[in-house]
């Protein structure tokens, strides 16, 4: 037996030993009823540690059979299959009068249930079903002799019989399942040969175009280059006409060696897309800026639209987002006799940094039938083989179009009918960076007219916010000194005077308030306008400034408006200061 047909008939077991017990099970409530439930059990038990331990077997030698253990494996399998053969012995010696019955339909089932499962291995099956084979000839021998001997011989060729028609019907299937997947395997070479010849030739085909389109592009630049330097020398009108004929040629050959060349990079997977911020407002311009100049000079309306809640500023890849819009701009201005364009950004918030935009070009051409639209995105191909004549081009803009749409992670969809215009609509979506314009600050004068410049004397704790008051106000042209608490803020107001002091309310060593009281007793700064700035809004907080002598409250964070309004009525001394803070303060509560 070679080992190949050892392994194919241990898969064979392997994939149906589960069933093993159930048919186990089944043997034995058969001889329950004949031989009596001590022997039933006793067999059932012995059966099943048998198959136990062939299945174990099986699974080891799963791996090995192959290496020269094939002998072995239907040795341990006939052993086993003993176990299972004494079944139908026991029934036909166990004198009831069902017993011989029993014990026949058990032993067919038996030489059934080897050659099912071994029927792509017969020889195999043979040496395995040899126990049964035992039995069968212990049983004629016990006949011999007796009326029931040629009748129990006459059952031998019905079985050997109906194990032949299963084993030939098997392997006839197994050679017809052989066969169809030999001739699937040879139509799988030839779909795959196919292929790698179409694959083959497309990869010819864009390497030439591209190589023929990068290569031209040199003698092109060359060919424009001497025309824009021939435009600037003096030439009679004639000569004018025929310079400006090659120029605009060679500007319509560039931009179909361009087309070319983006489908070759495409097809091939080398086209570069960057992600930087976008502005949604100079996308805007640009995309419809040249458009909007060729539709007016054609009699057409070129009408823009915005529907949604539109970001500022998202991420994506201007140029490429601009080649796809412009196509389907210049599609329509160029298609359009009369009528509109209308150029429409529909924007659908997805998340905070996620957004939708659906970029609709309508126009009110001729239309396109459903017959076209279907080839309207294949590669050098038009809608209607006339216009190829009447306005030129290659075919692939569409097809670059929705290509570079398709890598952007978007798609492009079109609706049209004859006779009243179409629709291509640019669907894609975005990173949202940011969803509000930020406008830029209106620069709050701080001086004080005619030129004058105040002293002030700066008192905070903190360092930050000192800084930016002292640059704030030397910005304007005036004089800082700074206090970082309220005691050293009262030192220095009794030594020099400023002409206004803005006084932090809390503070370490001596708070605002504090120093404010000290400042107003006496020195030079008695009657210098102070204003308090303070975190809290609160009413009584207010009241309580201006009871510590203060002219002015002002909230955190600071107003440098509000503080530019109060340093205007400073020369007019505190009461005009107060006067302007309660004016502020109304003014805000309206």
């Amino acid at each position: 037996m070679s080992a190949s047909e050892a392994a194919q008939a241990l898969t064979a077991i392997l994939q149906t030993q589960y069933l093993r017990y159930i048919i186990i099970g089944s043997w034995a409530i058969g001889l329950l009823a004949t031989v009596g439930w001590v022997e039933a059990i006793i067999w059932f038990i012995g059966t099943i540690g048998a198959g136990a331990v062939r299945g174990k077997f099986e699974k080891s030698m799963a791996g090995r059979v192959d290496a020269g253990w094939g002998l072995l494996f239907p040795a341990v399998a006939t052993i086993t299959t003993a176990a299972w053969a004494t079944a139908p012995l026991m029934a036909w010696f166990s004198g009831h009068p069902f017993g011989q019955i029993l014990a026949v339909s058990l032993l067919i089932s038996g030489y059934v249930l080897v050659f099912a499962q071994l029927r792509s291995s017969p020889k195999q099956a043979i040496v395995i079903s040899s126990p049964y084979t035992a039995v069968a000839l212990a049983i004629a021998v016990s006949l011999w002799g007796g009326p029931m001997f040629w009748p129990f011989l006459g059952i031998m060729p019905f079985t050997a019989a109906g194990m032949f028609v299963l084993v030939t019907m098997t392997m006839l299937r197994e050679e017809r399942i052989k066969a169809f997947q030999e001739h699937q395997a040879h139509l799988i070479e030839e779909l795959e040969a196919a292929r790698d010849k179409a694959d083959a030739a497309n990869q010819a085909k864009s390497n030439f175009l591209g190589v023929i389109s990068h290569e031209l592009r040199t003698p092109m630049n060359g060919v424009l280059g001497a025309a824009q330097l021939l435009g600037a020398t003096r030439l009679e009108t004639t000569q004018r006409e025929y310079l400006s004929i090659i120029r605009n040629s060679g500007d319509n050959l560039l931009s179909l060696l361009n087309d070319i060349l983006d489908m070759t990079k495409i097809e091939a997977g080398k086209m570069t897309f960057e992600v930087i911020d976008v502005s949604i407002d100079d996308l805007h311009r640009r995309v419809t800026g040249p458009f909007i100049a060729q539709a007016e000079a054609k009699g057409l309306e070129f009408r823009s639209t915005f529907v949604g809640e539109t970001p500022a500023v998202v991420k994506g890849d201007p140029l490429r987002v601009c080649q796809v819009i412009q196509n389907l701009l210049s599609n329509a201005v160029k298609f359009t006799e009369a009528g509109l364009i209308d150029y429409r950004v529909e924007s659908t918030r997805i998340s905070d940094k996620r957004v939708g935009f659906a970029f609709s070009v309508t126009d009110s051409g001729a239309g396109i039938a459903d017959a076209d639209l279907e080839r309207l995105f294949q590669p050098f191909t038009q809608a209607d083989a006339s216009s190829t004549r009447k306005f030129g081009g290659t075919g692939l803009g569409l097809t670059i179009a929705r290509r570079m749409a398709n890598i952007m992670g978007g798609d492009i969809t079109v609706t049209s009918k004859v006779g009243e215009g179409s629709t291509f609509t640019l669907i894609v979506e975005a990173e949202v960076v940011e969803w509000s314009a930020v406008t830029e600050v209106e620069a709050i004068d701080a001086d004080v007219g005619d030129g004058e410049c105040l002293n002030v004397l700066v008192v905070e704790d903190h360092p930050v916010n000192r800084m930016i008051l002292e640059a704030w106000l030397g910005s304007a042209g005036h004089c800082t000194a700074t206090a970082e608490n309220g005691q050293i803020a009262v030192d220095m107001a009794g030594q020099q005077r400023f002409d206004l002091i803005i006084m932090d309310v809390n503070m370490p060593v001596m708070d605002g308030l504090s120093a404010t009281r000290l400042i107003r007793t006496k020195g030079p700064n008695a009657e210098t306008p102070i204003a308090v700035l303070s975190a809290s809004a609160r009413t009584e907080d207010h009241e309580a400034g201006l009871e510590a002598g203060a002219d002015a409250y002002l909230n955190k964070p600071i107003d440098f408006a509000a503080l530019a309004r109060l340093m205007q009525t400073v020369r007019g001394g505190r009461t005009s200061v107060r006067t302007a803070a309660e004016v502020g303060e109304t003014a805000a509560a309206a």
